[in-house]
């Protein structure tokens, strides 16, 4: 393992950790370039598409200026700074079965700072309470004070799917909020596809019998596929679910060829007819095995009904870009083109990445268009809201 790396990990482990601390765009820039400079060093063939392009550590001068790998090209190389022997799980996109998946090869400490980014940043959209308290190694370790909540996961548990980044990052969420593994509803068909239990689906939605407690407020997480087949399990039977008032719902797209595909805007409203959860507490998650952070759409207050714009932002240690595909610089704000994304916390991998989708300018942040033309169809449902 690269001490200089570890190092590096270390320290952004502890920016995300503190949360008094503010990742402007001068330190932004300074933090980036450094990734770039042990990435160049460390990651060989990250450093061949550099030096073929003519950008190395000596010549570029800013976070912007940093070569971006597209995301087909993690299918076929092996774009880590990990030797063999030190990767330990390794994430694969989630785009049909003829596909060649994308490969994200992580190691303990590469997964350390994966977790800490996801947890960090949904914690911050979903504005639950945390307390910073001091572990027994010395890192700053978070406990959760939930409450009275209840977890709800429409994917199979990560032991069944263990490629998947999101059921990875679900079982974090899990840990973190002391839920059990039952939580995790969704099961493996024959032929690989992700189904639901349905009638332990609906089950965890009903409220408990007298004379049992009032029913908590529950959390809700899936893929768009899933709800999909939830919302057609019940649409058919004619049931109506009502979730206990203050329940969220984060959907993360991915159909998949898996379920009929809807707009956002029509998805959402099912939900609402048929859950009960009113659209300002759905939120939208946009993520990739390729990255190690995720963008949210939204703020979500529990006790709160105000929300933004469908708009994505990534955490302080990410930063978006949208660029126009014909001249490869950054459009103006409310012109479409392609999401270019620089995540500090692909320490071990490459930190620039190139993706296939377009998005809108939206200051700092941008709203979810859909796939560019040709590209491959993925995981991530990508209909406009």
């Amino acid at each position: 393992m690269n001490p200089e790396l570890s190092h590096f990990a270390a320290r952004l482990r502890g920016l995300i950790a503190n949360r008094q601390s503010a990742i402007g765009n001068r330190q932004f820039s300074e933090l980036a370039l450094e990734l770039f400079a042990l990435q160049f060093q460390s990651n060989a063939t990250y450093r061949q598409v550099c030096e073929a392009r003519g950008q190395t550590p000596a010549t570029v001068r800013h976070w912007s200026q940093i070569p971006a790998v597209p995301t087909a090209a993690f299918k076929e190389l092996e774009l880590t700074c990990l030797a063999p022997n030190e990767r330990t799980a390794v994430f694969h996109s989630s785009g049909t079965t003829e596909q060649r998946p994308s490969r994200h090869f992580h190691s303990l400490e590469s997964l350390a700072v994966y977790e800490a980014s996801l947890w960090a940043w949904f914690a911050e959209h979903f504005q639950f309470p945390i307390a910073n308290c001091q572990s027994s190694n010395g890192d700053v370790a978070d406990k959760l004070a939930i409450g009275d909540w209840q977890l709800a996961i429409l994917t199979p548990p990560p032991v069944s799917v263990p490629h998947s980044s999101l059921a990875h990052m679900f079982e974090i969420i899990r840990q973190k909020l002391g839920a059990p593994e039952s939580v995790f509803l969704g099961r493996l068909a024959d032929d690989g596809a992700w189904t639901l239990d349905f009638a332990a689906t609906t089950a965890a939605m009903l409220p408990p019998r007298a004379p049992s407690p009032e029913p908590r407020a529950l959390l809700l997480l899936g893929t768009a596929f899933s709800f999909v087949h939830l919302l057609d399990y019940l649409v058919e039977r004619d049931l109506r679910v009502e979730l206990p008032p203050g329940s969220l719902v984060m959907e993360t797209g991915g159909y998949k060829n898996r379920s009929r595909i809807l707009p956002k805007s029509e998805l959402h409203a099912l939900i609402t007819e048929r859950l009960g959860v009113p659209r300002e507490q759905i939120l939208c998650e946009y993520g990739m095995s390729e990255l190690s952070s995720q963008a949210y759409d939204s703020a979500i207050h529990p006790l709160s009904s105000t929300r933004h714009p469908r708009v994505f932002h990534f955490p302080p240690w990410a930063r978006g870009q949208i660029l126009s595909p014909e001249t490869g610089q950054v459009v103006g704000e409310g012109e479409t083109g392609l999401i270019r994304i620089l995540d500090l916390a692909n320490v071990f991998s490459v930190l620039a990445v190139q993706t296939e989708d377009l998005g809108v300018r939206c200051g700092d942040g941008f709203e979810l268009v859909g796939r560019a033309p040709l590209a491959e169809p993925r995981g991530c449902s990508l209909m406009n809201a």
